[in-house]
């Protein structure tokens, strides 16, 4: 059960990653006293120590885990300024009687117009053509305009969607207004979801472009490898607005150099910045990739939706009404 933390007379507050919230963001406060401390970073070793003396914390992409738990005896919610919580431990949470809460709904036009704007740029090739630009193969071409890289229209083209929630959902309306024929993936290796779904083996197969908008789970994880890009007939591009860890990375770059895809747009990735030995560095520089720094959430406008929404369901718990809890 949610512990109230009203009786506290002073509960202290602590944002362990402000960094992670863009500076256009308004961080207001709870309503309710309070002492607040917030860090720009901080490290997986200083968790602990810089909740001691917690009982709310605040969290975007620092673990909270088991072995910090066991010593924040004070700690009574923890509120996640994401929506994904796999940063915590929510089972020993709820073990601890340790409410999780976290954000929904925020990022519905954001990462659905960033997902746009990587098709755009790879289906018209406006990465290699700026880049050709740059370089100076306008002058040498010596004509109006030049053909060194493919141009496809979004009209008519089918674009599969591997995840139906509310970003899903926004990215179908989407392409449905660009003239696209959009298709929603049933999970792969589930059976008898409803006519919604297109099995998941069709879609790979007759997709123009393929969209990643579903969680990390189990069942997710690496859900798409070199298996599965040698079903994708059609030669797609890739896009993943979604999580790091959907795709096996190595098999995405094994299947660029094979030609099973026609490129693919990225916003996150398994490792965050990309390790020097990442598999993704040796295609940074190819015009039909484009990677982008975990940005596709990140409109200012919907930051201080989210950033509301964390104050709001800190307010709550406070109030004995907790709101967004996790099940874990």
């Amino acid at each position: 059960m949610p512990r109230n933390n009203a009786s506290d007379p002073k509960p202290c507050l602590v944002f362990l990653d402000r960094n992670t919230m863009g500076p256009a963001v308004r961080l207001t406060h709870p309503r309710f006293d309070h002492e607040w401390v917030e860090y720009g970073a901080t490290a997986p070793d200083e968790v602990a120590e810089r909740l001691a003396s917690a009982s709310i914390a605040i969290t975007n992409k620092v673990p909270i885990r088991q072995h910090d738990l066991a010593k924040l005896p004070k700690l009574k919610m923890i509120a996640v300024a994401a929506t994904g919580y796999d940063v915590i431990d929510v089972p020993a949470c709820r073990d601890r009687g340790i409410v999780v809460a976290n954000v929904r709904g925020y990022a519905v036009n954001t990462v659905a117009e960033h997902t746009f704007a990587l098709i755009l740029a790879l289906r018209r090739g406006i990465v290699g053509f700026r880049q050709d630009v740059i370089d100076g193969q306008w002058q040498k071409a010596g004509q109006f305009c030049f053909f060194s890289h493919p141009i496809h229209e979004l009209a008519g083209s089918t674009l599969g969607i591997m995840g139906e929630g509310v970003i899903g959902q926004s990215v179908a309306r989407l392409g449905q207004a660009f003239g696209m024929k959009t298709l929603f993936a049933a999970h792969k290796g589930v059976q008898g979801l409803g006519p919604l779904y297109t099995p998941f083996d069709e879609v790979l197969a007759t997709s123009d472009i393929i969209t990643l908008h579903c969680p990390l789970t189990p069942g997710t994880r690496n859900m798409l490898g070199i298996a599965e890009f040698r079903k994708m007939k059609k030669h797609p591009l890739l896009i993943n607005t979604a999580r790091g860890g959907l795709v096996v990375e190595a098999d995405v770059v094994k299947a660029l150099d094979e030609g099973l895809i026609a490129g693919v747009g990225f916003d996150c990735l398994t490792s965050e910045p990309p390790r020097a030995d990442h598999a993704f560095q040796a295609i940074l520089k190819r015009p039909n990739v484009v990677v982008t720094p975990h940005v596709s959430w990140a409109s200012d406008e919907a930051m201080q939706v989210l950033w509301n929404q964390v104050v709001g369901h800190i307010e709550n718990f406070h109030a004995g009404q907790p709101t967004n809890v996790v099940a874990g």
